[in-house]
């Protein structure tokens, strides 16, 4: 690559637990010959996702080119983190040849897609393209109904549920900024399912917007590497519901973090989880915990009442074999104390 050449960067966005690491981490291995680098923007300061892709590195995304932002969301930390680490990726050597940005799944996309016309980097990289993935069972499901009369069909049936909550503008903002959408998970969903998202996704979409159905994070990546979009400079074609507020703010959602004891099965936590999400409206929990007489670390990943967990890694010789989640929900649903009732509680109940 010249020196004057802009290096291309790849947005890639998405709602709690729709499958961005899994995409990338199947991009590290199948990078279609691109040297890559990566940064993750986590909300909340358990490194899951950063931990996890790191684990996954070979010769053409190393783990030094896997950059973890943890403070908060890098459209808000322009200076103070995402300027510093873009610049530190374009200095290795060898230089990456393109770099990924998952973003946390709060995040707005535009606002990042405006820190690219900072002059300590403008004339350096450009955005290739934003990816947006949707969870196809959750946007079937109608959780992001795309017009009014469904809506009020909705709230007719029952008054208790408002759709017009912080968590569809998040699900609008990003389908409006996308260059192409990934449907992720289509075997839940079914084929009336995927047609159902397909049909959400259009009616938001300020343009058509081509979508993929994607498994397990396998996509070929010609298709989302090398669009060419230079979205930084089509920034008023991607409408938001933030447009003209000058600065946004993550205080609809709020995480806390959790130190849990170990564990008698994998299971007793799913079930915790799972009264989490039923009994207090939690969004996504991800982490780690212990289970007794398992040698191995339990990982932890869960969007609303689908939880998924598996044993990644040995624990260390030196390592405290401690239990740790990140809890997300809307703010109001969050109560830390009734939280850790349910997550360290001796026994669960049914």
């Amino acid at each position: 690559m010249a020196d004057l050449e802009k290096l291309p960067v790849t947005i890639v966005t998405g709602f709690l637990g729709s499958g961005k690491t899994t995409l990338i981490s199947e991009l590290m291995k199948n990078p279609g010959g691109k040297r890559l680098a990566v940064v993750v923007n986590e909300f909340g300061d358990v490194g899951v996702d950063g931990e996890i892709l790191k684990g996954c590195a070979i010769p053409d995304c190393p783990a030094e080119n896997v950059v973890e932002l943890a403070n908060g969301c890098i459209c808000c930390t322009v200076a103070d983190d995402f300027i510093p680490t873009i610049e530190a990726l374009l200095a290795l050597d060898p230089r990456p040849e393109h770099i990924l940005i998952e973003t946390s799944g709060l995040a707005l996309p535009k606002p990042l897609l405006k820190a690219f016309d900072w002059p300590d980097i403008r004339s350096k990289i450009t955005v290739d393209g934003v990816v947006a993935l949707a969870d196809a069972e959750a946007v079937a499901a109608g959780r992001f109904a795309p017009d009014v009369e469904a809506v009020d069909a909705q709230r007719r049936a029952d008054e208790s549920i408002d759709h017009e909550t912080p968590l569809s503008e998040v699900f609008e903002d990003q389908i409006s900024c996308a260059d192409i959408v990934l449907l992720t998970k289509p075997d839940l969903a079914g084929k009336d399912g995927v047609e159902k998202a397909r049909a959400v996704i259009a009616a938001e979409a300020p343009r058509p917007l081509p979508v993929v159905e994607v498994a397990e994070g396998h996509v070929d990546p010609r298709i989302i590497l090398g669009i060419g979009a230079a979205a930084e400079d089509d920034i008023d074609a991607r409408p938001s519901h933030h447009d003209g507020v000058p600065e946004h703010d993550h205080e609809d959602f709020e995480s806390v973090v959790i130190d849990i004891p170990e564990l008698a099965s994998p299971a007793d936590l799913a079930a915790r989880i799972e009264r989490l999400a039923r009994e207090q409206n939690i969004l996504r929990v991800k982490g780690y915990a212990s289970v007794a007489g398992k040698p191995m670390r339990l990982l932890v990943q869960a969007v609303g009442a689908r939880v998924r967990h598996q044993f990644d890694r040995p624990w260390g010789p030196d390592e405290a074999r401690a239990g740790r989640l990140v809890v997300i929900a809307e703010h109001d649903d969050i109560d830390a104390a009734a939280i850790t009732r349910v997550l360290t509680a001796a026994e669960e109940t049914a």
